[in-house]
């Protein structure tokens, strides 16, 4: 495992979801047994964690050759009130056109988070807001067990390392 990751296998929480994609299909995490899965959640708006999270995601993808195929990256908003469905896909596959985009419901979304033990709040920025959250990326295993904490400023090298480990084993 890389340096920058946190082992969590074995913990009890984060075990699925029941989400909508940008087609409006409900979405779990247990239809994608067989790859390895990266689960980041934040909001279209944000302006650093979450691109940054997105980029690293599309860059280990790339470094991962054919393999890249077996690794599907999932971005769940804390903003749905702002995050519509069409900016979702937009912004996830502006990012790789495999990434997707999930979003429901203000109280499902707090209850999602909640199950991924997953921190976030509206801040009021004046006119508007912003969202504070989480900024660690979960990763699965291809049995989907939850597995890795991909810290904010893991590298693309260490990430894809935990990747193909995964993969592996």
């Amino acid at each position: 495992m890389s340096p920058t990751a946190i082992d969590i296998t074995g913990l009890e929480y984060g075990k699925d979801f029941k989400l909508s994609d940008p087609g409006g299909k409900e979405r779990t995490l247990k239809e994608f047994r067989g790859k390895v899965v990266m689960v980041f959640f934040g909001f279209t708006q944000c302006p650093d964690v979450c691109p940054t999270a997105l980029y690293r995601a599309a860059e280990v993808k790339k470094k991962l050759g054919e393999e890249g195929s077996k690794f599907q990256t999932i971005f769940v908003t804390v903003d749905p009130e702002r995050d519509t469905p069409t900016l979702l896909k937009d912004y996830t596959h502006a990012f790789d056109d495999s990434f997707l985009g999930l979003y429901t419901d203000l109280e499902n979304t707090r209850k999602t988070a909640d199950d991924f033990r997953i921190y976030y709040a509206k801040v009021s920025t004046g006119s508007t807001y912003t969202m504070d959250h989480t900024a660690i990326s979960y990763l699965y295993d291809t049995k989907g067990n939850i597995r890795i904490g991909i810290k904010p400023n893991a590298s693309i090298d260490d990430v894809t390392q935990d990747v193909r480990f995964l993969l592996q084993n």
